[in-house]
This record gives C-alpha cells, structure tokens and sequence, in this order.
C-alpha cells in the first residue's frame, strides 16, 4: 500500500502538475471515442467543441498546457451543453485512463477513503483555490473514480 491512512487523511496534488500520475496534465495516452488521446486534458479541451477540426487540432497539441489554452479561444464557439456535461467529459477520461493503466487505478485504490483535493491556486472550480474554499471539482471527480473502480472490484 502507497499510503499509510493513519499517518495521512488527505491527499494532494494539482491538476495541472504532469509529473503526478493522477493529474488531468499527466502525459498518459489512452483511447476514448475512437482516438488515442496524449492526456485527461487534450480529451476535456476538445470536448468542449462540435468542431472536429479543430477538436483534432487540440488533440494534436505537443503539451496539455497548449490544448488547455486552445480550449480557452473565444474563437471557437463551446458546445452549447458544456457547463452541464463538463464534469462527466473529465471523469470519463479518468476512468479510462485508470483503466488503461493498472497501475494509476491502484494508486487511487490504494488512496483508500484519504479526502482528494487539487490545490490548484486559482481556479476555485476545480481546485481548491487560494482559501481552499473551492468547489474542488477535481478532487471529487477522483475520489468517485476510486469508487466506481473499487466497485468493479467486488463484482
């Protein structure tokens, strides 16, 4: 086990950090809706638009970071749907992901019923932002991975 749960009660991390295997930025390849896609962040940006183009374009992007500022062009126009289906877009990336690699599925698992938050600074949707005050969007979402996945695992 990756945690001890008496020594730990939280776990942490940013969305946006690559280097950690549960961030929406991890560089982990997996295939959702016929593509094979670089990371949980090229899939979220690019499902924010109907254009197929420029979905692609997004999902070509060398880095999370640049498809995360492609999905915040005010040229393109969002699927009018977004804000309502936002959420489900990135849960479905993660669980995908979990999926394709066993070994990020058990670090959530192994995360046990630790609180999750992304500490993320600024954003007080998906993080926690700077009072930790934040919806924690991010960090719920994970948390119900681990628990559709530890699900599977009694069936």
């Amino acid at each position: 086990m990756l945690f001890d749960e008496k020594e730990r009660k939280l776990l942490t991390l940013t969305r946006d950090d690559a280097s950690h295997p549960l961030a929406a930025y991890a560089k982990n390849d997996f295939k959702l809706d016929g593509f094979e896609w670089p990371s949980v962040e090229h899939y979220y940006q690019a499902m924010k638009f109907d254009d197929a183009e420029y979905r692609e374009q997004i999902r070509l992007a060398a880095h999370p970071a640049d498809a995360a500022k492609l999905g915040k062009s005010k040229r393109h126009q969002r699927r009018r749907d977004w804000k309502k289906n936002s959420i489900t877009y990135m849960t479905r990336a993660t669980y995908i992901k979990a999926r394709t690699y066993p070994e990020i599925a058990q670090m959530l698992l192994d995360s046990g019923d630790m609180e999750i938050k992304d500490l993320s600074q600024y954003d007080y949707f998906w993080g926690s932002g700077r009072d930790l005050r934040g919806e924690n969007a991010f960090g719920k979402m994970l948390m119900g991975v681990r628990k559709k996945l530890r699900e599977e695992l009694v069936k």
